[in-house]
C-alpha cells in the first residue's frame, strides 16, 4: 500500500498493511528538529509518515482586522459588532498557494493522505470575542450569535469546497469544546448552537465524497452521538488524559468513526519517562492492531520534549508498526 491507501483503508474500516503514523510537529519543536535533521520535512521522510496536516488559505478575520475592531470598540467585540464587519474572501485564489505547494510535496511526490485545517464554529470565534466573553455570549446574545455562526458556517463551507477542488483528501474541522472532564458548555447548548452550523460544512463535504474529521481537545463524551450524526469519520485526539474512554469507543462507536491520536502530549511524551513512553506506545499500537487507529500525537509536541525523546518515540513507533504482532502484513 502507498501511504494514502493505508490511511483510507483505516477510515473505511478495512485492515491496512500496517498502522498509519503521523505527528503534529510544526510548532514548538520545529526549530529543534531543523537543527538536528535539517527540517521537519526531513523528520517526516525519515519516519515515512503516512499523512499530513496542511495549514493555509484565506482567513475569515485577520489578526489585523480583529485588532482594528477591538480598538474601535474599547477592547470588547460583541456579536452585533462582528456582524457589521467585513470578513475575508474564501475565494481568494492567491491565498491557497501554500495549500497547493503542500499538496505537491505530500500527496503528489510522497503519496501521502492530506487533510487541511478548517475553522469550526466556537474555537475560531474565540479570537475576536475572547473565550470568557464568548462563553458569556452563549447566554446573553443567542440570536445574534446564531447569525454570526451562520455566516461563519457559510464561509467554512466555501473554504472546504475550494480545498476539495484542489485535491485535499479530508476536511479537518478544529473546534475545541472540551475541558478536562466535560464540555465547556451544556450538551443542550451544543445541540442548539454548534450542531446546526457544523452540519452546513459536514453535509457539503460528505455530498462531495470527501473525508471528514473533527479535532476537539478535552472530553466530548456527552456529544459523541451528535458527532456521529454529523458524519465525522475521524475524531482527534479522543483524549484519554481528559477522561475519554477508549473501551467505550470500542463498545459503541468503532463502527461510526476511527481515532486519530494515541501519543498524549499532556501525559506521555515530553516528560523524560522513557519506560512509560515505551509502554504507552506499545499499548496504543496494540489497540490499533485490528484497525480503527491513525497513530498521531494528541496535539502539537510541546517545547519541553527533547530531540532524544522525540526520536526515541518515533524510532519505537516505526519499528513496532512493521511487526506482525502489531498488525503489519507478513
Amino acid at each position: 500500500m502507498i501511504p494514502r491507501e493505508r490511511v483510507i483503508a483505516v477510515i473505511e474500516r478495512q485492515k491496512p498493511d500496517r498502522i498509519p503514523i503521523y505527528g503534529w510537529l510544526h510548532a514548538n519543536v520545529d526549530g529543534m528538529i531543523a537543527a538536528a535533521m535539517g527540517s521537519v520535512e526531513a523528520f517526516e521522510d525519515r519516519y515515512e509518515f503516512d499523512y499530513a496536516h496542511i495549514f493555509g488559505g484565506p482567513s475569515p478575520l485577520s489578526w489585523d482586522a480583529i485588532s482594528k475592531i477591538n480598538a474601535e470598540h474599547g477592547g470588547v467585540i460583541e456579536p452585533a459588532v462582528l456582524l457589521e464587519s467585513t470578513w475575508g474572501d474564501p475565494n481568494d485564489s492567491a491565498a491557497y498557494q501554500g495549500i497547493r505547494d503542500a499538496l505537491d510535496h505530500h500527496k503528489t511526490k510522497r503519496g501521502r493522505f492530506v487533510y487541511v485545517q478548517t475553522p469550526g464554529i466556537f474555537e475560531c470565534l474565540n479570537a475576536p470575542f475572547g473565550i470568557e466573553n464568548h462563553l458569556m455570549y452563549l447566554c446573553l446574545y443567542e440570536a445574534e450569535l446564531k447569525e454570526v455562526y451562520r455566516r461563519q458556517a457559510e464561509w467554512n463551507r466555501t473554504f472546504a469546497m475550494n480545498c476539495l477542488d484542489l485535491g485535499i483528501d479530508m476536511i479537518h474541522v478544529s473546534d475545541d469544546w472540551g475541558a478536562q472532564r466535560g464540555l465547556l458548555f451544556s450538551p443542550e447548548t451544543w445541540w442548539s448552537l454548534m450542531y446546526p452550523y457544523h452540519k452546513v460544512t459536514c453535509d457539503a463535504v460528505l455530498q462531495r465524497k470527501g473525508y471528514l474529521s473533527l479535532h476537539s481537545d478535552g472530553n466530548v463524551m456527552p456529544v459523541l452521538d451528535g458527532i456521529v450524526k454529523l458524519g465525522y469519520q475521524v475524531v482527534h485526539p479522543f483524549q484519554e488524559s481528559a477522561g475519554m474512554d477508549w473501551s467505550e469507543f470500542r463498545r459503541n462507536y468503532s463502527d461510526s468513526f476511527v481515532i486519530m491520536g494515541g501519543l498524549d502530549i499532556q501525559s506521555t511524551i515530553g516528560f523524560a519517562n522513557y519506560d512509560k513512553l515505551r509502554s504507552e506506545i506499545e499499548r496504543v499500537l496494540r489497540f490499533g492492531v485490528d484497525g480503527g487507529l491513525l497513530f498521531c500525537t494528541s496535539h502539537f509536541v510541546q517545547s519541553h520534549c527533547t530531540m532524544e525523546e522525540l526520536t526515541f518515540a518515533y524510532d519505537l513507533v516505526y519499528e513496532l508498526v512493521r511487526k506482525p504482532e502489531y498488525g503489519a502484513a507478513t
